[in-house]
């Protein structure tokens, strides 16, 4: 797939042939007479029969792309299909992204892509396929613009997480030490993605942060430059690390299991992420031990001092803003990703202590 052209013409055929490796022996897929929705026509239709005799139409809706910000106007154009008896519309696209894929699921509509995702069901006959493949385009011609890594857009992001709206590009720029020109496209990357609300070449009114933290995971990692982040171990456990920051007085943002479990406990942290400006000199202040493994604390030098930001204390100990600790958890390995949603659960019903 990686080396494909995948074009108009052999997007729906492509399709089908995925369509017809799902349903076992008993099961017929034929191709059916073209008809016509609310005067539209469709790319392609398909009639499903079930071994007991209950059929199907199956409507293929091909897209060259899908982005979160289309969902709901397709799902509009879907309508007329949906109102066909037993029929199940599927929009079929060469790659949609997890957020596309989740507006897709909320708007009740079915899906493919050619890297192996897909969600279709139906009540008669009874379908339920649901299918995890690629979660980034293999494609490097389909990949559009617009990415949220790196220190600027990292910064771009905290704000919007943090703080309510409305805030427009210059002083978005302004507060985030940014030009308004990056801030113009990281924006339009936002509002394509259906990530924020803004009037026409207006002001961010709105963002759906919870949506940006996970969006901003797909391109953020806090441990993928191996060069600033060491592993070490504190023998006597994480309470005796805590207990040794209590007395030191460099600049530090603890961040991860041991954030989250302070307001989202869900099990006793075992691993520390600890952002500071120099890892091996404070692991020498601290008495900690080089781990390349079995290790229970990491030491980062922060990609950006917003990581300094919007810090909150608590027994003594300073930790991360819970955005910022969200997005380090969903980037972490083992119960990590758990731990993010557990924490993200918290800040949404208690969204009025966090975010101002």
């Amino acid at each position: 797939m990686r080396n494909s052209i995948i074009s108009d013409n052999n997007l729906v055929p492509q399709a089908v042939r995925i369509l017809a490796t799902w349903f076992p022996r008993g099961w017929r897929l034929a191709k059916a007479k073209q008809g016509k929705a609310s005067n539209r026509q469709a790319d392609a239709l398909f009639k499903l029969r079930a071994p007991d005799g209950t059929t199907t139409t199956i409507v293929l809706e091909a897209k060259r792309s899908v982005d979160p910000k289309d969902v709901w106007a397709l799902a509009g154009q879907m309508k007329a299909y949906q109102a066909m008896s037993s029929a199940i519309p599927v929009i079929v696209a060469p790659f949609l992204s997890p957020r596309t894929r989740d507006r897709l699921r909320e708007a009740g509509l079915s899906y493919l892509d050619l890297a192996g995702n897909a969600h279709v069901i139906a009540d008669r006959p009874a379908i339920l396929i649901e299918l995890n493949g690629l979660e980034k385009n293999p494609l490097r011609e389909e990949r559009r613009a617009g990415s949220l890594k790196g220190k600027k857009a990292g910064r771009i992001v905290r704000y919007l997480c943090d703080f309510l709206g409305p805030i427009g590009i210059r002083a978005l720029a302004r507060k985030t030490g940014t030009d308004p020109g990056y801030v113009s496209r990281v924006l339009f990357l936002l509002d394509r993605e259906a990530l924020i609300k803004r009037e026409a070449r207006g002001p961010v009114t709105d963002t759906d942060w919870q949506g940006l933290i996970r969006r901003w995971a797909e391109d953020y990692s806090p441990l993928e430059d191996k060069s600033k982040v060491k592993t070490y171990l504190e023998p006597r456990g994480l309470s005796a690390l805590l207990e040794k920051l209590k007395e030191k007085s460099f600049r530090y943002s603890m961040s991860g299991s041991l954030a989250a479990s302070r307001v989202a406990p869900i099990a006793p942290p075992k691993l520390a992420l600890c952002y500071v400006d120099d890892p091996a000199l404070v692991a020498g202040d601290l008495e900690l031990r080089p781990a390349e493994v079995g290790g229970n604390v990491i030491l980062a030098e922060p990609f950006d001092p917003v990581v300094y930001e919007r810090t909150w204390k608590r027994e003594g100990i300073t930790f991360a803003a819970l955005s910022q600790t969200a997005v380090d958890l969903l980037t972490s390995p083992g119960r990590s990703p758990s731990e993010g949603d557990a924490l993200i659960t918290w800040m949404k019903e208690h969204e009025h202590e966090w975010r101002h």
